[in-house]
């Protein structure tokens, strides 16, 4: 049997949705539970973008040992050489270049003759070979570019040594029937097809890039390109865990197999959308809250008789119900770090670890149970919190009764000033808001505010988001507490703190 390669881009085109830039901590906590997964490819950013995305690429070309990790460029000598420079320390890295092929990139965006075109493929195919190994080359919105040009470019591309060729369907524009017959007919028309191995990266807009990058592995795709939750610009990406499920549950249909660990999926997809702040819907496949719940009375009666009737797979395989009790307000800091360690979070700081454990023991006394979950959004929020806190709660006070105006009392510390405001609102939340904004005067746009259970139960902590904009630059705000008002004053706290750092965090390509 095949395998079929995971060529996972969360870190890369994932964090081109807006708000979903990541610092280089949280990109690095991202790249150790890929590989956890065991994804094949980390594709770790676009390191020419800016001088913050080629720190993350380094670091994660550093820590990673057990995957590829790739670096996307242009085809331009200078950007090719800082990839080259960002992936120098991994253990198996790769170059991965593009331009775009359709006839409306070409003459609109590139505004640049086919022939041009390809002299810069086949030029910035060689140059990378010569600093590494493995080269691949993507063709932009290859889903409407005309196949005899894609066959020249794709042929000329592999005489230089490009050894993975990717298909994007970059706009989504593609069905499942014709982008096969695409890849099919590349793969019979181009001398050498045999030696490369094919990739795909399907977009979303049509809803179809799950459809379109399975038709493609039955024409004899070996790679698929996609990212944790189908995170991406616009309508997103290819999701991994559809896929890689789609694959391994109908083994009569494919001819080939992921090496990935399923039992690794919930707990990417829920690290990447707390990071993100990009919640899963309910009824998202495979990693949504009711992708195995069952409340139709003959669902259910089928289900107790015999689990196969409405499920084609098993939730376990997936990474449900295994999210254990780890810690309680009695355990100590050696079993604290130690689960941290199998999470994934590196504490390299006495510092932080006491900081956390510090909060850790608060919020046990707060929840009797605390599970993984809950030490991740623990840790996010201490790592936010030591990177740049312009902006911090010190004490708050709520007031809420039928029939009252909301109120909020809130002291803050900006930078070393202690500040007391206070304010009414339509409810306590809002009321919490305007008493910050009294003190930060931002002037910047609330786009989201989203609260989230980060686990069961009534002492739950709940998870807010807060996206703001200001200046064309959007970030999310994260916090966490029992009490979601607190939670709320943080997470619009911690968006302002991001605002006022001066550390990178801008998407790739922008």
């Amino acid at each position: 049997m095949d395998q079929l390669k995971v060529f996972d881009t969360t870190l890369r085109d994932g964090e081109q949705s807006p708000g979903a830039s990541m610092t280089r901590e949280e990109k690095l906590r991202i790249a150790r539970q890929l590989e956890r997964l065991r994804v094949d490819v980390i594709e770790a950013g676009f390191p020419a973008a800016s001088n913050g995305d080629f720190a993350a690429v380094h670091a994660v070309a550093e820590a990673i040992k057990e995957c590829t990790v790739a670096a996307l460029c242009r085809t331009q000598d200078k950007d090719i050489a800082r990839a080259l420079e960002a992936i120098k320390p991994a253990r198996s890295g790769r170059i991965h270049t593009f331009i775009a092929t359709s006839p409306i990139h070409m003459e609109k965006k590139l505004r640049m003759a086919p022939a041009d075109v390809i002299v810069a493929a086949t030029n910035a195919v060689r140059f990378a070979r010569n600093g590494i190994g493995e080269v691949e080359f993507s063709c932009e919105d290859a889903g409407r570019s005309e196949i005899d040009f894609l066959c020249r470019i794709v042929e000329a591309v592999i005489k230089e040594g490009a050894s993975v060729i990717n298909i994007p369907d970059t706009v989504g524009y593609n069905l499942p029937e014709q982008f096969a017959e695409r890849i099919l007919q590349l793969r019979t028309r181009i001398p050498n097809a045999d030696k490369v191995t094919w990739s795909v990266h399907c977009h979303n807009d049509l809803g179809l890039a799950v459809a379109n990058s399975l038709a493609a592995v039955l024409a004899g795709a070996r790679q698929v390109e996609c990212t944790i939750n189908g995170l991406g610009e616009r309508a997103g990406n290819a999701a991994l865990e559809e896929l890689v499920m789609a694959v391994r549950t109908r083994q009569d249909v494919f001819a080939c197999d992921t090496r990935i660990d399923t039992t690794q999926i919930l707990s990417a997809s829920k690290l990447v959308s707390g990071i993100t702040g990009f919640p899963v819907q309910p009824n998202k496949a495979i990693v949504g809250a009711n992708a195995f719940a069952h409340e139709s009375g003959i669902h259910q009666d089928g289900v107790l008789k015999h689990r196969e009737t409405y499920e084609i797979m098993r939730a376990e395989d997936v990474g449900w119900n295994a999210n254990k009790l780890v810690l309680g307000k009695h355990s100590g800091r050696t079993a604290f770090k130690a689960r941290l360690n199998e999470l994934g979070i590196a504490v390299d700081s006495e510092q932080i670890l006491n900081s956390a454990f510090t909060r850790f023991k608060e919020l046990a006394d707060k929840k009797h149970d605390i599970y993984d979950e809950d030490l991740q959004a623990l840790m996010s929020e201490e790592e936010l919190t030591l990177d740049h806190e312009h902006y911090r709660l010190l004490s708050s006070r709520f007031h809420s009764e039928t029939g009252e105006t909301p109120h909020a009392d809130i002291t803050l510390a900006v930078g070393a000033v202690e500040h007391h405001a206070s304010a009414d609102g339509s409810g306590p939340v809002d009321a919490a808001f305007k008493a910050i904004e009294s003190v930060a005067n931002s002037a910047a746009d609330l786009l989201l505010f989203s609260v989230n259970s980060i686990t069961t139960g009534t002492d739950a902590q709940g998870e807010v988001t807060v996206r703001l904009s200001k200046d064309g630059r959007i970030v999310n705000g994260q916090g966490a507490d029992t009490d979601i008002i607190v939670a709320s004053a943080k997470a619009y706290l911690n968006a302002l703190n991001k605002l006022e750092s001066t550390q990178d965090r801008v998407n790739p390509q922008v």
